[in-house]
């Protein structure tokens, strides 16, 4: 996830951090606990579409102050990022201030978690450059604070995520692929979707074995993933969204291996087998305006 600047070798006190983009290959939505939220079972994975964020210690301010190249992202302490800045100062008692720059290339409401992803990174960035050395499970406490999907990517790049989002257990998957992420350019609020899921279905159906299988090898090839592939949201987004499920079709006619809707959406992926028909996918869309068509390969542990 990380990717220190040139600088970060004379300025130990900065830091460039790359934040990846995940995608559901797996989600499935499951009862619903006692304080309020679900309880969830995820086969997540990341991608190349990345926000950037440049993290320095200033000794000037005791403050934290977040600017971003995106107007319509508020940079006040609503914001994960400066949220996840001011729990590990809190965590860590360091009486210093931090000065944020977020390059955002990830969309937003998108399913995508970009917001968990930047909070993570924040995280990771300042545990390096404050020498804090914290573990990934450490960094993972501070994380679910913030949000279901921040612990993910702390075992990133693949790994399953169950109970809110805190339990994460990392597999590895053999070779890559390219993924096809088409946004509709309009976002789906994750508490909506919630809320219509949980009105059109008449029961939970636990998680299968084959999707329990995933966790009991030691790696895992895309055939076996991709045959158990599912979304539990794309029945009610997509009867709202009909739109999302044009694209889900299209995605497929053009060769996806498998397609699916991401996290709550509103982006919907394809999975292929090269960039080069990933490629040819991504030209069919973007005559489609407003999307936001990108191609982007799977990280791995290389």
């Amino acid at each position: 996830m990380t990717n220190p600047s040139p600088e970060a070798d004379f300025h130990p006190t900065s830091i460039t951090v790359c934040a990846p983009a995940k995608i559901n290959l797996v989600l499935r939505i499951l009862d619903r606990r006692p304080d309020g939220y679900h309880n969830l079972w995820s086969l997540m994975q990341t991608v190349r579409l990345e926000d950037e964020l440049s993290i320095s210690i200033n000794h000037t301010h005791s403050a934290i102050t977040l600017g971003c190249d995106d107007p319509s992202l508020n940079t006040d302490s609503s914001n994960l990022v400066y949220r996840a800045a001011a729990a590990v100062l809190e965590r860590s008692k360091q009486p210093v201030g931090v000065d944020i720059a977020l390059a955002k290339r990830i969309p937003m409401g998108a399913g995508l978690g970009g917001g968990s992803s930047d909070a993570a990174a924040t995280i990771i960035g300042l545990n390096r450059i404050l020498k804090l050395g914290w573990s990934p499970q450490e960094m993972a406490q501070v994380g679910q604070t913030l949000g279901s999907d921040v612990p993910f990517f702390f075992f990133a790049p693949s790994a399953t995520v169950a109970g809110r989002g805190e339990k994460v257990t990392p597999v590895r998957m053999t070779g890559g692929r390219w993924i096809v992420l088409v946004n509709p350019s309009f976002p789906v609020e994750t508490k909506w979707a919630y809320r219509q899921l949980s009105e059109s279905r008449t029961g939970v159906v636990p998680v299968s074995r084959s999707h329990a299988a995933l966790e009991a090898v030691p790696e895992l090839s895309w055939k076996q993933v991709l045959e158990t592939a599912e979304n539990d949201f794309e029945t009610p987004v997509f009867k709202a969204y009909p739109l999302l499920c044009d694209i889900k079709q299209e995605l497929t006619a053009r060769g996806a291996e498998v397609a699916l809707l991401s996290g709550s959406g509103a982006t919907v992926f394809g999975v292929f087998f090269d960039e080069t028909s990933a490629r040819h996918a991504q030209a069919s869309f973007l005559k489609e305006q407003p999307f936001k068509v990108f191609v982007a390969e799977t990280c791995s542990y290389s």
